[in-house]
Order: structure tokens, then sequence, then C-alpha cells
């Protein structure tokens, strides 16, 4: 059997804070239809039984009637097509959701919190939805397969082997457990870290977010397109990437340079490639003032969408502790302290200076 798994969509998202440039969120809610229908065209052109989405379709806080006609228009043009939805804590299986209060397209099954099974001619679909924005047990541990000569899939929005309380909230499941049950795979979601090939013949799958939502979902996103042996249950699998644009970080040191036109040239002249955004974060002892705002109005490149300034003051404190003065006297503490500062002590004794040498001047 053949299938696409996909999960974290998170359509409608408003991208709050992605960028400091005006109209991102709008362009990466379009590239969120765009590549929703290149998976939807890959199922159809490979005739693609069987389709697992993994929680977090959309944003229960800003999904609009139309974005979620668009998505049952997409599903309609694969009648053909088993897709099997799992809510998630973004998009909860709630009273007033979508997944309560609209028709879906026939080919569609959305899992609500109580665990079901689908049985089809080969194949048994298990799943469980959210009903809240928290899942702390959703039972899965009581299911018993009850034809393990079929091939069994799970679909659920997940963490696997959540090990803190944060992580505990969001339906913490054991991966031990679930292999013990006999499942041949299960699709799951909530991690938009792709995980799909640690381990050989590998069943408990994280297809990653859909698209990349930010500088924490850096690199390549996409689908995971597997086949399992129906009679061997050997599990294939591949990632095919799908993003339109990826984010990625790039550090520069401005130890070396003198001016705010040196940095800026510094900028300008990185190749950036066409389907990256890009945010740059400035590292090392400044020997002048840095306004970020400023430097955004001369760039020429617009894949730059961000910069972070980790930057320090470049003080010449054995220079300053000959002076007779405030700052002079602070220095020459300072010296001091250091000599004896471990690694941790050392990043606040600077900061200090810092947070000093302003006060002082």
């Amino acid at each position: 059997m053949k299938f696409v798994h996909i999960a974290d969509i998170h359509f409608d998202s408003p991208f709050v804070n992605l960028s400091d440039k005006e109209n991102l969120g709008d362009i990466k809610r379009l590239e969120q239809r765009k590549v929703f229908k290149k998976v939807i065209e890959y199922i159809k052109e490979n005739e693609i039984p069987y389709f697992f989405i993994a929680g977090d379709v959309y944003e229960q806080k800003y999904i609009r009637k139309s974005t979620i006609e668009y998505i049952n228009g997409l599903f309609q043009e694969i009648s053909n097509t088993h897709i099997f939805i799992s809510p998630g804590n973004h998009d909860p299986f709630i009273k007033n959701s979508y997944y309560n209060q609209f028709k879906w397209s026939d080919n569609v099954h959305i899992f609500s919190s109580k665990i079901e099974k689908v049985e089809l001619e080969n194949i048994d679909i298990y799943g469980y939805g959210f009903d809240d924005f928290y899942c702390t047990e959703c039972g899965i541990e009581k299911i018993n397969i009850e034809n393990k000569s079929k091939t069994n899939i799970l679909v659920i929005h997940s963490t696997i082997d959540g090990a803190n309380l944060e992580e505990k909230q969001y339906n913490s499941i054991s991966k031990k457990v679930l292999l013990e049950k006999g499942f041949d795979y299960v699709a799951t979601g909530h991690i938009h870290k792709l995980d799909y090939d640690t381990e050989e013949n590998q069943k408990v799958v994280y297809p990653g977010s859909l698209i990349s939502l930010g500088f924490d979902e850096l690199g390549e996103h996409g689908m995971i397109v597997g086949e399992i042996d129906e009679n061997t249950k050997t599990v294939k699998t591949e990632f095919i990437p799908i993003s339109e644009n990826n984010f990625e970080e790039i550090d520069i040191d401005v130890t070396d340079m003198i001016s705010k036109d040196e940095l800026v040239e510094k900028i300008n002249d990185l190749n950036i490639p066409e389907n990256q955004f890009i945010k740059i974060i400035l590292i090392g002892k400044r020997n002048f003032e840095i306004d970020r705002y400023e430097i955004y109005k001369l760039l020429t490149n617009e894949r730059i969408i961000k910069i972070k300034d980790h930057t320090k003051i470049n003080y010449d404190l054995e220079k300053i502790a000959n002076d007779y003065t405030l700052k002079g006297l602070f220095a020459k503490e300072i010296l001091e302290e250091k000599e004896n500062a471990g690694e941790e002590a050392l990043e606040i004794i600077e900061k200090a200076v810092e947070i000093a040498f302003e006060a002082l001047e």
C-alpha cells in the first residue's frame, strides 16, 4: 500500500514576529496554499490511495471559511484517495471547529477524541484527535490490534516519549508501547522537525511541518511518501522537499569592521538563493553603533527579512583602567574579577560592563 503523510500545515497562521518587513505573513499564507496544492497534485498524478494528515491543519483562532473551502475543494479532486485527519492542539475537534460544523468531502475521515478504527479491505486505520488545546492522555495504551494479518496504521498528533511537563501536555506517547502494540506505521505530527530515516524500517515518523514557519525551522520541508509491503510489513519511506521558501541564518562577525557602511556592504555582497529567507545575526565586538532599522533601509536584497544584533561593545578595559575616572576604577575591579571567573561568569561580567559603561557615558 502506498501513502502520503504530512502534518503541521497551520493554515492561516498570523506569522507574528516573523519579520521586520511588512507583507511576509501574506506571502507565507499564499505559500501554504501553493504547497498544499502540490501535495494534492502529487497524489493525483501518482494515484496514491491513502493520505494521512497528522494534525494542526489550520489555526483554530485565525482560520477563514474561504481557506477551509479551498482545502476541501482540493480534497474533492482526489476523490479516490482515502484521507484521514487527526486534529491536533492548534485545530482541535471542538464544538465550533470546522471539523465539527463543515460538510467535508466524502473521502475525508476526521478522528475525534474517541479512539476509532476504520476498517478497509486489507488495512485498518486507527486514529485519535485532540478535543482541546491540550491533551495529557489519549488512552492509546489501551488499544489492542484485532487483526495483525492486516496492515495496521495509527494517525495521531503526539509527542513521542515526551520527557518534561510541557511535552506531556501534548499527548505524550511511548514509542516502545506503539511498537509493542504492533502498528505497521505511525503517522504522527506536532514536532516540526523531520524524523523518518534514523533507524532501519522506521515505523514511527514525523514528516515535519509542510512549510517552514519561522527561523526555528531551518532547512527543507515537505512530505513523506511511503509504501508498506502487505506480506512482509516492511516500510519504505522517502522525504520529498516541497516547500517554496526555506529559512536560513547567517552569522556576520563585526569585530574587524570600523563603520556601518562596511557592514552594509558586507551584507549586500552576500549571495542568497531566491528560495531562501535570511536572518542575519550580528556577532562579535562592535566598534560603532548599530541601528538595525537604519541598516534595513540600505539593504538591496529583499530576501533578508530579519537582523538580530548579538554584538557587544569593543571596550579596551586595560586602557580604560589607567584613567583616573569612575570608568577607570570600575574597569580595574572588572579586570580583577575576570582573572578568576568561569565561562558563565565571564558572560555576566561582559554584560555588566556594557550596561555600566553606557550608564557612565
